[in-house]
């Protein structure tokens, strides 16, 4: 039996004299990483880093307006838009359907040559949902419109008082950064049709950290606007 040893992190191959015409052995290296594993775990470092890039700024800015408040006397409080908590029960939904294309996207085959039509068919399912949630984050980002547009009609502006200040830069800065998780989830049904519905090898994965931590930091800034305005 002789063994070949190939370049280190990649694979050993055995073949057994003994048996000719049988077809060698190949065992995969402990710690071998495929390259789509490898570019996956990196693009969710990336987004971890970008989380908490984010965290940061909203924690720093939380800080600045908890001390606003308390050393000024002309903080105004005025009712948040009602449009406001519809947008964060169409936020919500999102996350669910993001959920619901992850379950389908999990039994996907991630070989071409061992895809079934069952898998062809989930995968199809996992895109529509992933639609869903496209369009349900645009369906949030209106909402954001029509709660600026109701302050506007109240004579509320950027610079009209420190409340509304704040008000518009956590709002304004958190849709801004949800158009760019839509934009995530094109880049990500782009993929999903050039991989057949292989999520892993899609960007999937670092796409829902991103989408699910959009999620978490609205109803956060949500509480916030409800107690302090």
């Amino acid at each position: 039996m002789a063994t070949t040893t190939l370049p280190p992190n990649t694979t050993t191959i055995t073949v057994d004299d003994r048996s000719p015409g049988k077809p060698p052995k190949i065992t995969p290296r402990p710690g071998h990483v495929t390259a789509s594993g490898s570019h996956a775990e990196k693009s969710e470092t990336g987004v971890w880093v970008a989380v908490a890039a984010i965290s940061m700024f909203f924690a720093a800015f939380t800080s600045s307006m908890i001390v606003r408040q308390g050393v000024t006397a002309d903080w105004l409080h005025f009712q948040l838009p009602r449009v406001m908590y519809l947008s964060t029960l169409v936020l919500l939904a999102s996350s669910l359907t993001l959920e619901l294309a992850r379950r389908r996207f999990a039994v996907v085959p991630d070989s071409p040559a061992a895809a079934t039509a069952s898998g062809e068919l989930l995968a199809h399912k996992g895109m529509y949902w992933m639609y869903v949630t496209g369009g349900l984050g645009m369906l949030f980002v209106l909402g954001q419109f029509l709660a600026w547009r109701s302050l506007r009609a109240q004579g509320l502006y950027l610079a009209t008082n420190p409340s509304s200040s704040f008000f518009y830069v956590f709002t304004v800065t958190h849709a801004l950064h949800l158009v760019g998780g839509i934009c995530g989830v094109a880049y990500v049904l782009v993929r999903l049709r050039k991989t057949k519905g292989v999520a892993r090898k899609s960007g999937f994965g670092a796409f829902s950290i991103y989408w699910h931590f959009m999620d978490i930091l609205w109803v956060y800034l949500l509480l916030l606007l409800v107690f302090r305005f």
